[in-house]
């Protein structure tokens, strides 16, 4: 499980000056669950996931996984139990077998084979093809190089695994497939799953809990279909009568 309890992060404005990005944040996100963050671009969406893989520490509050303070725990050791794959994929200099190996090289560590199990499995969760294990990553379609970064994290087996807009660069039939895989693997490996989308059909067909955060705060939670279904708050409500607008 993750906690997150009292969370407050201080950004700068473009005059310099200290802002408020988070502003109390408090929630649960629980083993074998798909928890969703919705809401508007600047919200703090990304801010959010970033701080419970330590990319950025929060100004105030406490995250912890599992009972344990991250606030105590080494980075890296960290990051091998939470796995964070960003809206913006990046690729290693190299093929796509060099960059499922790549966590393991960081631990020096012997990565898996192309003919292993380990490196089939992922290839089959994240919708890829094994030709373009040879492959130089960094040639590969948007798309691909996003179903990479997913099977780069999940080769790890981390216990956690944070997504930023997993199926922003995946045409329609290719999102609903790895959405379906998202839920299985969430579900299969009793995996604790945050994931940021703007995509309300994504959020509708895979997640299990679901909150809305906007201008740094949680307006509105709860279980998922509930709450796309009866929206209280009246941002809620324009959100979702608007999901075109709220991309980015």
């Amino acid at each position: 499980m993750v906690t997150v309890d009292g969370v407050t992060f201080l950004g700068r404005n473009a005059d310099g000056g200290s802002v408020k990005l988070l502003d109390g944040i408090s929630f649960s996100a629980k083993a074998g669950e798909i928890t969703a963050i919705i809401g508007p671009s600047g919200g703090g969406k990304s801010t959010l996931i970033r701080l419970i893989n330590r990319l950025t520490e929060p100004s105030g509050g406490r995250i912890s996984v599992a009972g344990v303070d991250i606030g105590t725990m080494d980075p890296l050791q960290l990051r091998r139990l939470v796995a964070l794959v960003p809206q913006k994929p990046f690729m290693f200099e190299g093929t796509v077998l060099d960059n499922l190996q790549m966590p393991f090289r960081y631990r020096h560590e012997a990565g898996p084979a192309a003919q292993s199990a380990e490196v089939a499995e992922v290839l089959t969760l994240a919708r890829l093809d094994r030709e373009l294990l040879e492959r130089d990553a960094r040639s590969l379609s948007l798309g691909q190089q996003q179903r990479v970064g997913v099977a780069r994290a999940l080769i790890t087996k981390p216990q956690v695994l944070l997504l930023d807009e997993p199926t922003s660069a995946l045409d329609r039939r290719t999102s609903d497939e790895l959405a379906a895989t998202l839920r299985e693997i969430c579900h299969g490996r009793n995996l604790t799953m945050i994931m940021v989308t703007h995509d309300l059909r994504l959020t509708e067909k895979v997640a299990d809990y679901c909150f809305y955060l906007e201008a740094g705060r949680i307006l509105e939670q709860g279980r998922a279909a509930e709450l796309l279904a009866h929206p209280v708050t009246a941002e809620l409500k324009r959100f979702l009568s608007e999901p075109s607008g709220q991309e980015g």
